[in-house]
């Protein structure tokens, strides 16, 4: 049986969820087939043992569209806030150093010498001019600033992001201000100053955040919404286009159904997107399948209190390269939401791997936990062995905005325009965290919905 709907997503993690949800308020007919058993992609939350466990991203930034939609969904009155002082710390010469997050501070803090911060001050009262050609986040620190604060700040912060490698990251692609900001004033500080006031949007407050049961209380009020629109196990097998420029979907899985839709919405990885659309044109999949994934093994760890030493008063911290540790950070869940572990005890999650260590995540889950132990147990005073062990590990976790990721993003459109009707959204266009994936997926729908008045 052929189903007849006026868009089709694939892809129900949060990018198609948001997309599907907007167009279905928007008063499009809509359909959204996700392959796996349950919704969310990597978001996913889960009880277990009197922690509560976060198996992909541990927290999010409050967005002003992310808020307005939990708004709309009625679950505003559940989001947490983290503790806006709360420390970030850095590994330096093996002891965690609190990161400075003023002007004053960084000028105080021992973390970098007197020539890197001279490299601040040159910034703020010189001018340089952006690279012409794509520039790495690595080679672009080192032309303003230093090999210091590549190595103790930056590199760490670009782990903590992308889990990526700073020397193949592109600046202008996971960075857009910073190659902005030169380019607009020729000094980072100066433009960044200049962007800002231009903004005609109010300057919101940077928060971090999570739900009180959990980020998949986004993704499960999303799929409460969309209900019987919602198919699970269902997967897009094959698509071609009909006489009448609409496309015919073929789903396998839990409905063997088939679709036509006016227009097709790809909220699935490069590699699925790629294969599915490869069936319109084979220079598709080609462009979408050079976009790198970075694989990250999240572990979680839970200890009794009294066999931590340190006060873990704070975010948590981050391992620059150099440390020669495997752990790229920790975060300190207990100690920014309440409601993570048992009474007496704290919860722990570090990551393993990324684009530096694409080994880890072949690695098996004893082998995690006893590096991850290993490692943070001197950092933090821990004297035992942990009470409680999670750890999921996700192959393909991150894409990488590598060196000439803006021209590949651009072929890609380039070829999409052939197609009136398809539409990409997903976490490897505008940015990997949610409150990117979601203005990105709003943005789809809108353009929909402007077709579909006509």
């Amino acid at each position: 049986m052929t189903r007849h709907v006026q868009t089709l997503v694939v892809g129900g993690g949060i990018s198609g969820l948001v997309c599907a949800y907007a167009l279905q308020k928007a008063g499009v007919e809509v359909l959204l087939a996700e392959a796996s058993a349950q919704p969310g992609g990597v978001i996913h939350s889960v009880r277990r043992d009197g922690y509560l466990l976060e198996h992909g991203p541990q927290s999010f930034s409050g967005t002003s569209q992310l808020r307005s939609l939990c708004v709309e969904l009625g679950i505003a009155d559940q989001l947490l806030e983290a503790p806006a002082r709360a420390a970030r710390y850095v590994l330096v010469n093996g002891k965690l150093q609190a990161v400075p997050m003023s002007p004053p501070a960084f000028f105080a803090s021992s973390l970098i010498n007197g020539s890197t911060k001279w490299t601040l001050v040159r910034d703020i009262f010189g001018k340089s001019a952006p690279s012409e050609a794509d520039e790495s986040v690595a080679a672009f620190v080192r032309r303003k600033f230093s090999d210091q604060l590549l190595d103790r700040l930056v590199g760490p912060f670009v782990s903590g992001v992308y889990a990526g490698d700073p020397e193949k990251l592109s600046l202008r692609s996971a960075f857009p201000l910073l190659h902005e900001a030169e380019k607009a004033a020729g000094s980072i500080v100066r433009g960044m100053m200049r962007l800002a006031k231009n903004k005609k949007e109010p300057r919101e407050r940077a928060t971090l955040n999570t739900f009180r049961d959990g980020s998949e209380t986004l993704v499960r009020a999303l799929a409460s919404e969309l209900a019987a629109k919602l198919l699970t196990k269902t997967a897009a097998a094959n698509i071609y286009r009909q006489n009448d420029g609409s496309f015919h979907v073929s789903l396998e899985g839990g409905s063997n159904d088939s679709v036509s839709a006016k227009s097709v919405v790809f909220a699935t990885p490069t590699d699925v997107t790629g294969k599915l659309f490869a069936q319109l044109d084979s220079s598709f999949e080609s462009l979408l399948t050079t976009i790198e994934y970075a694989a990250v093994a999240v572990v979680s760890l839970g200890y009794a209190k009294k066999d931590v030493g340190h006060s873990l008063n704070g975010f948590g911290f981050l391992v620059p390269r150099s440390a020669g540790l495997r752990i790229l950070g920790t975060v300190w869940n207990s100690s920014l939401f309440p409601g993570r572990a048992p009474d007496g005890h704290a919860l722990l999650t570090t990551f393993v791997g990324g684009a530096t260590d694409p080994s880890a995540a072949r690695l098996s889950s004893e082998e995690l936990s006893n590096i991850v132990h290993t490692e943070i147990a001197p950092l933090l005073a821990i004297k035992n062995a942990p009470a409680f062990c999670s750890i999921t590990i996700w192959p393909r976790a991150l894409p990488q905005y590598n060196l000439g990721h803006a021209d590949r993003l651009a072929s890609i459109h380039k070829s999409l325009t052939r197609f009136p009707g398809l539409f990409l959204t997903g976490n490897y266009l505008r940015g990997p965290a949610i409150g990117a994936c979601v203005e990105q997926a709003l943005a789809v729908a809108e353009e929909i919905k402007a077709v579909s008045v006509r």
